[in-house]
């Protein structure tokens, strides 16, 4: 795996400390490699992809649906974050192109897709859902006031069009 330059606030931590965060940075980074291809994966999987071992990623994941829960709920993170930069344009129609191209390239939705079922949520997440919520809402409506969008056009139809992205072969595994 290529080094990667530490975030700042990793670099502040202390050495175990910071140990710790880089092994949970390549974990979840295996974890979503291996079970974006197979969501049936065991965890033995995720220690040996990221080079861990299997004690390692118990320590910070005591179990396989734990583990997808927290990959679930980073994407969820993500999607918002990306739905707030979208936002961010003035024109309405390009908050709505901006918000699925970025959502896309964060494949993000994929994510979801294929471990859907695969954990029990909490109540923990129920924030991040209604920002989610609300910002979809937000996307929609710019994209129909700018004029380009019809009103029939609702928030579920965003999830129909990142399922449709979502359906493409994962990366590297293109089929010719």
């Amino acid at each position: 795996m290529p080094k990667t330059a530490e975030p700042a606030a990793q670099r502040a931590l202390p050495g175990r400390k910071a140990q710790a965060a880089r092994n949970d940075e390549v974990i979840l980074a295996a974890a979503r490699e291996v079970f974006l291809a197979e969501p049936k994966a065991p965890i033995s999987a995720v220690a040996e992809r990221a080079g861990v071992g299997i004690s390692a990623l118990y320590r910070r994941y005591p179990s396989k649906e734990e583990l997808l829960r927290t990959l679930c709920y980073d994407g969820l993170h993500r999607y918002n974050a990306e739905a707030e930069a979208a936002l961010s344009n003035s024109d309405g129609w390009a908050v709505l192109t901006d918000f699925l191209r970025r959502v896309v390239d964060a494949d993000v939705h994929s994510l979801v897709v294929h471990l859907a079922g695969t954990f029990t949520p909490d109540e923990s997440i129920l924030p991040e859902v209604h920002r989610s919520s609300d910002l979809n809402t937000r996307i929609l409506r710019r994209a129909q006031e700018s004029g380009r969008l019809r009103p029939g056009v609702t928030v579920a139809d965003f999830g129909l069009i990142l399922e449709s992205c979502a359906a493409r072969p994962p990366s590297g595994s293109r089929s010719t």
